[in-house]
């Protein structure tokens, strides 16, 4: 589903080139859950940001659902996006002028998979039923996220990316997050990538790594 072979990543600055990323490879099979931990500035999130096509690598080869991301022009990986991947951030990005069901079959409308049954009982899913008619603000910070979660899974994409998707939450919260988060991709078989510093997070899931400086150096 998703696999880095000796990807290398780094950004100008005026102190000169920053390595973000070093000889990293990885693989994410279909089903498989993954966490990537490691402190601020690690390289997470731009490992993350490669995953999803937003940024390319400076060497080495990233593949995507069986695409070079690499060999692809900007709009055949937003394609390759809107087809495969469903993206959750630790910031919400909730539409304000869309209800909740609005906002959670936005994404599926726009891969033209939209589901009213599937969407129906994702609301289920989420503890939102009868909330359909609310707007963002009128829900509580763990029912945004939950709502996010679903709108990443309306569409039902083979490959979720999740950057800190707790971080805004508090513990008790988090972990309601957390459960429905793993039981809606076991539900979906949809395989998973989780960025996190926290090991209460990566603790169920199938595999864990660990980025320093930019390298991986352990997995547990």
């Amino acid at each position: 589903m998703l696999e880095f072979h000796q990807v290398y990543k780094s950004y100008s600055t005026p102190q000169g080139p920053l390595q973000v990323l070093e000889n990293v490879s990885l693989n994410l099979t279909a089903g498989q859950s993954l966490a990537l931990m490691g402190e601020s500035g690690s390289g997470k999130s731009t490992l993350l940001h490669l995953a999803a096509g937003l940024d390319l690598p400076d060497q080495g080869h990233i593949t995507l659902a069986g695409e070079n991301i690499a060999s692809l022009s900007e709009m055949e990986r937003a394609r390759l996006r809107r087809e495969t991947l469903g993206l959750v951030f630790q910031q919400f990005h909730l539409v304000p002028s869309l209800s909740v069901i609005d906002n959670l079959r936005l994404q599926a409308r726009l891969a033209k998979r939209d589901d009213a049954d599937w969407s129906a009982h994702l609301i289920e899913r989420l503890g939102l039923k009868g909330l359909e008619k609310r707007y963002p603000e009128q829900l509580s910070g763990g029912q945004q996220q939950r709502l996010a979660i679903g709108r990443a899974l309306a569409p039902r994409p083979p490959l979720l990316l999740a950057d800190e998707p707790t971080g805004n939450l508090d513990e008790t919260t988090a972990n309601e997050v957390l459960e429905l988060l793993l039981s809606l991709i076991r539900e979906t078989q949809c395989a998973l990538l989780v960025v996190t510093h926290s090991p209460q997070v990566a603790a169920p899931l199938d595999r864990c790594l660990r980025l320093r400086h930019g390298q991986l150096i352990s997995a547990i």
